[in-house]
Order: structure tokens, then C-alpha cells, then sequence
């Protein structure tokens, strides 16, 4: 038979000690008890002890709450503003009454409000409540035909910390309140967060649209634009660069073939020269290349 413990107090600088004599406690009750030594008995089992602190404004309002868990069902309970233990299933009420009889162990477990929780977050908390991560904001948009078509564009704001967090959208410098609409925020697992904010538009040529993020990381907000462009004027000037270069890889050759047609004529130790205002393959590859560019 094996017995796994699971504790939720591993990251606090104070343990419960209330809360292991209990558990122990009700362990070896559990492993004295007829079913446990019947047939029927499970080979495997499971018996866990969470110890979860809650805080409101500090430390003005705590309360400790600890859960009693076997086999992934939670039998039994402390809650600190009830102040003793009780029964959640029918499996609680016998370990919640032999506990509760226990006067040293409830006045321990009682204390640990103040030895556990408030102590803990006085060491942790203040760590905690400093850390900042600066968040990663960029914009895409869901269709490629941008001009006169519906469209959405996306912020992607991620990996930052705490998780308030403000994220606005501008068109043109005016600030938009219609057709947004933003994910819950997502927990990244890594004490990060992430968040989508979606803006429905129809954009015309020249319109700008910023994502404005304001995070308590940030000295300044950050913004990020993405401007309005037609299919066709993007096609033109992909179609411009392409020409260029491939005009300067003519130019290029044709200059190295003519440097070696010369270089042979000349006697050895001479190097011709060229004069590429005359020379013909010059002002034709010249041409070639403004007219792909244009």
C-alpha cells in the first residue's frame, strides 16, 4: 500500500504544525479501520492536506482554510472563521469530532492565522506585490486585403505581470469604443499573464490604427501602429525593389564578363579600363533596370 502526500504549503516559510498532526493523525486512524484491513481495502491510495490562506486588504481580513482531502474528494475541513473542524461528507463527521475533542491540537491549529498566514505574508508577500513584467505588444490583422474590406485587427499584449492591465484602441488619433472586443485574462502558468484585444474596422488609404497598452512595468505607455495598405500598392513596390535587384545582378555580371573580354586583350600587367559612360552593355543594362523598376 502506498500513501502519497500532497501539501499546499511547500512555498511558505512557515509550515502548519496544527495541520500535520491532524493529518498524521487522521492517517493512522484511517489505516486501524476494518475497511482498511479488509479485502475491499483500495491497493493504492491517495490522502492530501491543503492549507490555503486568504487575504483582503492586507492582513485586516484573513482567514485560513484548511481541506482535508481522500482519494480526490474533500471529507473534512478547519475554517478559521468557524473556528473548528467539520464534516463535508459523510466520511467527516467521526475525524471531525475526535479532532475538535483534541484542545491542544484545535488551539494550535486556531493560532496558525497568525503563525501561518499573516506571518508568511509579511516574508512573501512584499517580493510578490514589487514583481513586474514588462509586457510584449504586437498588432495583426485577419485578412490580407486591407483597404474597403472588412477587417479585424488583434493586439497581442503578453508575458507581463501583475495582471492589471489597460489596452486601448486609436484610429487617427481618435480613440475607439465601438467594435472592440477582449479575451479574459489568460494565466500563462509562469506568474504571467497574456490578453487579446480585437478591433472590428473597415480601413481607408492612409488610416492608422495604435494599441495603446498602460501597465504598472511601464514608466510610458507603449503603442503600436499599423497603417492601411492597398494590395496593389504593396504588389508595386515589391514589384520595384525585385527589379532593382535584379537590374544590379545584370549590371554586375555583364561588368565582370566585359572586365575579362578586355583583361585578355590587353598585355599582361595592364588592366583595361572602362569607360561605362560609352560603353554599350552598360547603358543597355541600365536601361533594363529602370524598366523593371518602373
Amino acid at each position: 500500500m502506498s500513501i502519497i502526500f500532497l501539501d499546499a504549503w511547500k512555498m511558505a516559510l512557515q509550515i502548519p504544525g496544527g495541520l500535520w498532526a491532524a493529518a498524521v493523525t487522521l492517517m493512522l486512524a484511517m489505516l486501524s479501520t476494518p475497511v482498511a484491513e479488509g479485502r475491499d481495502s483500495p491497493q493504492d491510495f491517495v490522502y492530501q492536506v491543503k492549507g490555503m490562506c486568504y487575504f483582503r486588504n492586507g492582513t485586516e481580513r484573513v482567514r485560513l482554510v484548511t481541506r482535508f482531502i481522500y482519494n480526490r474528494e474533500e471529507y473534512l475541513r478547519f475554517d478559521s472563521d468557524v473556528g473548528e473542524y467539520l464534516p463535508v461528507t459523510p466520511l467527516g463527521p467521526p475525524d471531525a469530532e475526535y479532532l475538535n475533542s483534541q484542545k491542544d491540537l484545535l488551539d494550535r491549529t486556531r493560532a496558525e492565522l497568525d503563525t501561518v498566514c499573516r506571518h508568511n505574508y509579511q516574508l512573501e508577500f512584499p517580493a510578490i506585490l514589487q514583481r513586474r513584467e514588462k509586457p510584449t505588444v504586437t498588432i495583426s490583422s485577419s485578412r490580407r486585403e486591407a483597404l474597403n474590406h472588412h477587417n479585424l485587427l488583434v493586439c497581442s499584449v503578453t508575458d507581463f505581470y501583475p495582471g492589471q492591465i489597460k489596452v486601448r484602441w486609436f484610429q487617427n488619433d481618435q480613440e475607439q469604443s465601438a467594435g472592440i472586443v477582449s479575451t479574459p485574462l489568460i494565466r500563462n502558468g509562469d506568474w504571467t499573464f497574456q490578453i487579446l484585444v480585437m478591433l472590428e474596422m473597415t480601413p481607408q488609404h492612409g488610416d492608422i490604427y495604435i494599441c495603446h497598452v498602460e501597465h504598472p512595468s511601464l514608466q510610458s505607455p507603449i503603442t503600436v501602429e499599423w497603417r492601411a495598405h492597398s494590395e496593389s500598392a504593396q504588389s508595386k513596390m515589391l514589384s520595384g525593389i525585385g527589379g532593382f535587384v535584379l537590374g544590379l545582378i545584370f549590371l554586375g555580371l555583364g561588368l565582370v564578363i566585359r572586365h575579362r573580354g578586355r583583361k585578355g586583350e590587353e598585355p599582361q600587367g595592364e588592366m583595361g579600363k572602362i569607360d561605362c559612360d560609352q560603353d554599350p552593355l552598360f547603358r543597355e543594362l541600365l536601361s533594363l533596370d529602370v524598366a523593371l523598376s518602373s
